[in-house]
């Protein structure tokens, strides 16, 4: 009777057996790291510049984060903007018009308070 241990078949089936086992290992943990150096021990120097690169990938997704924000304060203050600068015309032809001769200037008072809280409104909706 043959013993798997002198059976030189055998022996190079299980060499091979545990070649393809090891393989298989190795591409599983690649698989499910979605990496392909999944630790230093796979390749150090990629392995260190492929962190590198994915910490430095972070940082610059916050800051584009922080330039967004920014953006949006920007778009919300010229809005704010070109609101009070409608505002401040309308104003304009309202005290323009208060010069006329036999013009009711309690009305024009009355509509220069409202646009008076218009700008006041404007201005605490834009900050």
């Amino acid at each position: 009777m043959t013993s798997i241990m002198t059976n030189a078949s055998a022996m190079s089936a299980l060499q091979t057996l545990r070649s393809i086992n090891s393989d298989m290992e190795s591409t599983q943990g690649r698989i499910s790291s979605g990496y392909r150096v999944q630790s230093a021990s796979d390749n150090s120097a990629y392995w260190s510049i492929a962190t590198t690169m994915r910490s430095d990938n972070k940082a610059l997704s916050t800051v584009s984060d922080a330039l967004g924000l920014g953006a949006a304060k920007v778009d919300v203050a010229y809005t704010g903007m070109e609101a009070a600068i409608d505002v401040v015309s309308e104003i304009k032809a309202k005290l323009v018009a208060a010069r006329e001769p036999g013009v009711d200037k309690t009305k024009i008072d009355k509509e220069l308070t409202e646009l008076k809280n218009q700008l006041v409104s404007i201005s605490e909706s834009a900050s």
